[in-house]
C-alpha cells in the first residue's frame, strides 16, 4: 500500500472547510451554553455572571440574524434597554437583500448619511453641530468631547436606517443614540434640584433672628415651627438652623429690670 498522498486532478474545486457552529438547538442547550458565556471572561460587563441576559440577547440576535456569539458581543444594555451598537446595525442592513447602498460623509461641521432601499428614493439624514447644540450634546463629556465626528456619525446613521430599515432592525434602538438620553430617575432627581428654593438672604436672617429667638423664648411658637416657616422663604443653612435651635443661658434674675434687654411684646408676631 502506498504511503503518498493523493493529490487531487488539477483545476478541481476545492472543498470547503467544516466550520465548527456550537450554535443550540434546543431550548436545554440555550441553557447550557448561557452558563458557559456567563462564565467566560469575553463576554461585555452586562452579561457577565448572568445567564438570562445571555438567553436573551441570544434570542434578540436570532431575531435579528446574529448568531450566539455576535448578538452578546453586539447587544447592549442601555437604562434597562437592549440596543444595538452602531457598527452592527449598519452590518445587519447591508446584508439585507432590501437595501441598495449606505454612504456616509462629515464636512466637519455635520455628518450625513445617505441610503437607498430597493424600490424606493433615496433617503438622506444630517446631525450637525447645531443639532448637537439643540439636544445639550455639544461638549458633553465624554465621547462628544473626544470624538465629535464619529458621534455625529452615529447619529446621522441612526436616523437614516432606523427610518427607512425598521423592518430590518426589528425597532431595535441604536446604542450610541439611547445612551445620551437621560433616564426618568436622574431627570427627576435634576428637576427636584431646580425646584428647591433659593437661600434665605444672609442679611435679612441677622436681623430676624433676635426677633426670631424671643418668640422662641416667649413659648409662643417653638424652634421646629420657626425653621419650617423661614425654610418656606428660603433655603437655611446647617448653620443658621443651629443658630435658630441654639439653648438659650439663664438669665439673671435682675435682667427683666434691666433697660439695656427689653422684653418684646407678647403680641408681636414673628415676620420671615
Amino acid at each position: 500500500m502506498s504511503n503518498l498522498a493523493t493529490i487531487p486532478p488539477q483545476g478541481s474545486p476545492a472543498q470547503p472547510r467544516q466550520q465548527m457552529d456550537f450554535s443550540p438547538q434546543t431550548f436545554d442547550q440555550a441553557l447550557t451554553f448561557c452558563d458557559y458565556l456567563a462564565d467566560s471572561d469575553l463576554v461585555p460587563k452586562d452579561f457577565k455572571g448572568k445567564p438570562a441576559n445571555c438567553l436573551i440577547a441570544m434570542q434578540w440576535g436570532a431575531e435579528l440574524g446574529l448568531k450566539p456569539l455576535q448578538a452578546v458581543q453586539n447587544i447592549a444594555i442601555i437604562n434597562g434597554r437592549p440596543a444595538l451598537w452602531g457598527d452592527a446595525v449598519i452590518a445587519l442592513v447591508r446584508s439585507s437583500p432590501l437595501c441598495e447602498y449606505i454612504t456616509e460623509s462629515d464636512d466637519g461641521k455635520a455628518a450625513t448619511c445617505r441610503v437607498k432601499r430597493r424600490g424606493e428614493p433615496e433617503e438622506v439624514r444630517i446631525f450637525s453641530m447645531d443639532d448637537a447644540k439643540a439636544a445639550g450634546l455639544a461638549g458633553k463629556q465624554g465621547p462628544w468631547t473626544q470624538y465629535p465626528k464619529r458621534m455625529r456619525q452615529m447619529r446621522a446613521r441612526a436616523f437614516a436606517l432606523r427610518d427607512v430599515f425598521p423592518d430590518v432592525l426589528k425597532g431595535m434602538p441604536i446604542a450610541e443614540e439611547i445612551m445620551d438620553i437621560q433616564p426618568a430617575g436622574e431627570q427627576r432627581a435634576v428637576a427636584a434640584v431646580v425646584s428647591q428654593p433659593a437661600a434665605y438672604p444672609a442679611e435679612d436672617f441677622a436681623r430676624n433672628l433676635p426677633s426670631w429667638r424671643g418668640v422662641i423664648e416667649s413659648g409662643r411658637k417653638t424652634a421646629d415651627q420657626i425653621v419650617a416657616m423661614v425654610s418656606s422663604k428660603g433655603q437655611l443653612s446647617a448653620e443658621q438652623i443651629d443658630a435658630i435651635r441654639a439653648p438659650f443661658e439663664p438669665a439673671p434674675a435682675e435682667s427683666s429690670e434691666n433697660p439695656d434687654f427689653p422684653l418684646s411684646s407678647d403680641n408681636q408676631e414673628p415676620q420671615a
